[in-house]
């Protein structure tokens, strides 16, 4: 038996994409409350969060466009290196400001996943005059509007005048941008290189497309638009350019007779680090919607995660752009799947042979050091395949936000935020009507480990699970459950007192919130270093 694993594990490695963000959207009669939810994992690097105030702007004054809003070496008041400048609004609004803002004082809210697109679109940073990134767009749309639908196009008419300028690498973005009522899924593709203002030439191509009330969609790197009616603007919105560059790039016939395919014509043939995750969402909450490829383990059954000659390859059009689900679902269902790391599926890298060990009985157990999240050094050494989850051990952070209308705005959103591992970290709330944010989520120094910052202290309990994962995660999991749970608990009996504290006196209202929102935030760094400790206790090599 173990020649034969050693057998199967001395092949090539697999190397898949590393792009890192999945975001999920529902419609509002998706939901079991009627909110309207956009969600993403693992975003970019700067993982500090922290509120921007909205205030007054003189007319004729600029606002910076910035290169390196991702970057935590920049600091909190300085957000990045000026590129160039648009013209200021007279009035912006307070957000939450990050690696990509996602939430305003509105009730707007913004979800970002990179996508894939054609290699011959694909350019740097100083090879065009393209200068608007997909995040400092999200920062400028929760600056000025209220309503998705605006937002999505002002972003787009960003994209066209400036040029899309890709930040993650050199591909494509996907957003989603929500309100209270609806969602919008926005997608953009670059021009490649070369591009000048002076041109005349949209610098950019996108195209929108509006979520039904009742579905949802996931972006895991990969387009989800696919056919385009650009007369049914109730549905969709797009570039004077949408189907152009695809016929001047000889990527679509008009003459052929064949639809024109969004998806199709901008992104390149799938992979699976995007379809495992399509499958998975589909597996999860849409079992009923088609018959699905068989990637489920059943026990005692590893070999499966390394049979490429038995696995189904799908084609991108199996999955549909928006999700008619199994049943409706709420915060805590995306926060769970957000922690999936494709357990007891061929996706686990905790399932793969190399775990195994002998059981002392004359079999086969599962390793307590196999970990879901595996490095590369780890990865190589044991020649694991390796594969795409939702949750990643590389992580910055992600987030939850949730949006109602029947609440004032003040309260109606919540930008519930993980840092570092969605698996490891707790789901903190920050209401579209508090004034800060806690220190300890405020600070970060990618090269200087700190007490002060709760993504270092969450970081550390990451990497110390690692130790002995399938025991660890049960100790994190005692420790984290039951702090979420006590916030979702008292979630409604704290909103109908601000529901009537927001009406009586707005003012003390978001300073109570404000104060609500840093004491959960204070109470992160005490139960991870707590936790920090048990975990080297318990777990150090000293007693083996």
């Amino acid at each position: 038996m173990m020649r034969w694993i050693c057998l199967l594990l001395s092949g090539p490695l697999l190397s898949l994409p590393a792009r890192p963000c999945t975001l999920i959207a529902l419609g509002r009669n998706a939901t079991v409350d009627g909110s309207v939810i956009v969600s993403q994992t693992d975003s970019g690097p700067n993982s500090r969060i922290h509120v921007v105030r909205g205030r007054r702007h003189p007319p004729g004054a600029m606002a910076s466009v910035y290169w390196g809003l991702q970057d935590p070496k920049f600091p909190i008041s300085e957000p990045g290196e000026p590129i160039g400048a648009i013209p200021q609004a007279l009035e912006t609004y307070t957000y939450y400001h990050s690696a990509y803002s996602a939430l305003n004082e509105h009730q707007l809210g913004i979800g970002e996943s990179t996508i894939t697109q054609r290699p011959e679109l694909c350019l740097k940073r100083g090879e065009g005059e393209q200068i608007m990134t997909i995040e400092q767009a999200q920062v400028f749309a929760l600056q000025r509007h209220k309503k998705a639908r605006e937002a999505v196009l002002f972003i787009g008419k960003l994209m066209e005048t400036y040029g899309f300028l890709p930040s993650t690498g050199e591909d494509g973005e996907a957003v989603v941008a929500a309100d209270p009522e609806e969602a919008w899924v926005l997608e953009v593709f670059a021009v490649g290189k070369g591009w000048k203002k002076s041109g005349g030439k949209p610098g950019a191509i996108w195209a929108a497309q509006r979520i039904p009330d009742d579905a949802a969609v996931v972006i895991p790197n990969w387009s989800i638009i696919k056919e385009i009616d650009p007369k049914d603007s109730a549905r969709f919105l797009v570039s004077s350019n949408y189907m152009q560059e695809a016929v001047a790039r000889g990527w679509y016939d008009p003459a052929s007779g064949r639809p024109f395919i969004w998806q199709d014509a901008y992104a390149p043939l799938p992979q699976e680090y995007a379809t495992g995750r399509f499958w998975l969402f589909a597996a999860t909450f849409a079992a009923s919607a088609g018959k699905w490829p068989d990637r489920k383990l059943a026990p005692n059954d590893a070999y499966k995660t390394i049979s490429d000659y038995t696995q189904t390859v799908e084609p991108l059009s199996l999955y549909p752009f928006a999700w008619k689900l199994d049943r409706k679902l709420s915060v805590e269902d995306i926060i769970a799947f957000q922690r999936s790391w494709m357990q007891d599926t061929i996706y686990d890298m905790s399932a793969q042979p190399a775990w195994l060990v002998p059981d002392g009985k004359g079999g086969l157990e599962r390793s307590p050091l196999a970990t879901p999240f595996p490095n590369k050094a780890l990865r190589t050494l044991l020649k694991l395949n390796y594969r795409r989850p939702v949750a990643r051990h590389r992580g910055h952070y992600g987030m939850v936000t949730q949006l109602r209308r029947w609440l004032p705005r003040e309260i109606g959103g919540v930008y519930w935020v993980y840092l570092d591992n969605p698996v490891i970290s707790p789901y903190v709330p920050m209401y579209a009507g508090a004034l800060d944010t806690a220190e300890a989520y405020k600070t970060y120094d990618e090269n200087s480990y700190s007490e002060q910052s709760a993504r270092w202290l969450i970081d550390f309990v990451d990497n110390l699970a690692n130790l002995r994962f399938q025991d660890a995660i049960q100790d994190v999991r005692a420790a984290r459950d039951p702090f979420e749970k006590e916030l979702f608990a008292h979630q409604p009996a704290f909103e109908q007192e601000m529901q009537w504290l927001v009406q009586k006196d707005p003012e003390v209202a978001r300073r109570r919130l404000t104060e609500h929102c840093v004491r959960i935030q204070n109470g992160v760094p005490p139960l991870y270093i707590k936790l920090r400790n048990e975990l080297i206790t318990k777990y150090t090599n000293n007693r083996e």
